[in-house]
């Protein structure tokens, strides 16, 4: 419908028929899917030479700092029956990490919503000194101890039944919310055997929500306080995945196919980066939420780009709303 009411422009752009719902839902479906996920991995590289020294992590670290997660994007059944999860749900996943830096997407992947999240970590490629931070359903010590094996580092929570024994402990300043800082070795009949080595136990106490949080590593030259505080980031990739939600209408797909919804996710992926790599390149200190509403009334506008966004003047909060008129006088 919007490009209908702009049909005097799409001649010049090349388009010589109205563009129509179903054949975008058809390029979707035929198109191959790999081409943008080709493309969303060339932003990538581009996006993350361009945050390399972005201070937005204030953590003493010489390792790049990658956070992993997923998130279900859920599906009619009616609609993709190819995607069914349950009796009467379909969805697939969306498989993450994150880098700190700038929150840019370093690797993903595309998987059915049956899968369990930590099949993920079979298919990532560890980089010797980086950090990899993840929930406790991504616990798995023999997956753990790869990323040990490659010279990487992982930052998880400890399951409640984990069995152990303490070593030895470090001292600690408890005001700063840690409680212990253990040495530990597995003592399991299987973990023990899954993880041969040494891993570190630090107990933390949120000072504001008093919610206590128990964490494994195999980092053990950093402070107990910095692999808390590498874990409190993990949230910027919850934060992410419901942004894209929200504002790259990821919701509704064009197109019934495998290909075309995982096509759709690419591109949701690719404009994110886009926006980014603008933001980074034209030096714009606006936030990529308000980059995206300006962009999205004005995708015919032929202002140069870095005059559009600082030039468009979004409502302030804080303005005064005036007092709305009385109907009538009571």
């Amino acid at each position: 419908m919007c490009l209908g009411a702009q049909r005097h422009k799409l001649y010049h752009l090349g388009f010589r028929i109205p563009v129509m719902l179903p054949t975008l839902a058809r390029a979707n479906e035929k198109r191959n899917w790999r081409i943008y996920r080709d493309y969303a991995e060339v932003l990538i590289q581009e996006a993350r030479g361009l945050y390399l020294d972005d201070p937005s992590v204030l953590l003493d670290l010489d390792g790049t700092v990658y956070v992993i997660d997923s998130t279900t994007i859920e599906l009619c059944l009616n609609i993709f029956p190819w995607a069914r999860f349950k009796k009467k749900r379909a969805s697939i996943k969306l498989n993450m990490g994150l880098e700190l830096k700038g929150n840019i997407p370093a690797f993903f992947d595309i998987s059915s919503g049956k899968e369990h999240d930590v099949h993920f970590l079979d298919r990532i490629e560890y980089e010797m000194g980086s950090y990899y931070v993840m929930d406790r359903g991504y616990v798995d010590f023999k997956r753990l101890y790869t990323i040990h094996r490659a010279g990487a580092f992982f930052v998880t929570r400890a399951k409640d039944n984990i069995v152990f024994r303490r070593l030895y402990s470090n001292r600690v300043d408890k005001s700063s919310g840690v409680k212990c800082d253990q040495t530990i070795i597995l003592s399991g009949y299987k973990t023990a055997k899954l993880y041969p080595e040494k891993l570190r136990r630090i107990k933390y106490v949120n000072q504001e929500t008093k919610q206590v949080y128990v964490f494994l590593t195999n980092q053990f030259d950093v402070p107990a306080k910095t692999v808390a505080d590498l874990y409190k980031n993990r949230w910027q990739v919850e934060l992410f995945f419901k942004w894209i939600k929200q504002h790259l209408s990821v919701k509704s797909f064009w197109g019934r196919s495998a290909n075309a919804v995982k096509t759709q996710i690419c591109i949701a992926l690719s404009a994110y980066l886009l926006v980014a790599i603008m933001k980074k390149k034209l030096k714009i200190t606006r936030n990529s939420y308000e980059i995206l509403q300006i962009l999205s009334v004005s995708l015919f506008d032929k202002t140069p780009m870095i005059t559009l966004v600082s030039e468009f003047i979004l409502q302030k909060s804080e303005v005064t709303v005036q007092k709305q008129a009385m109907l009538w006088d009571c």
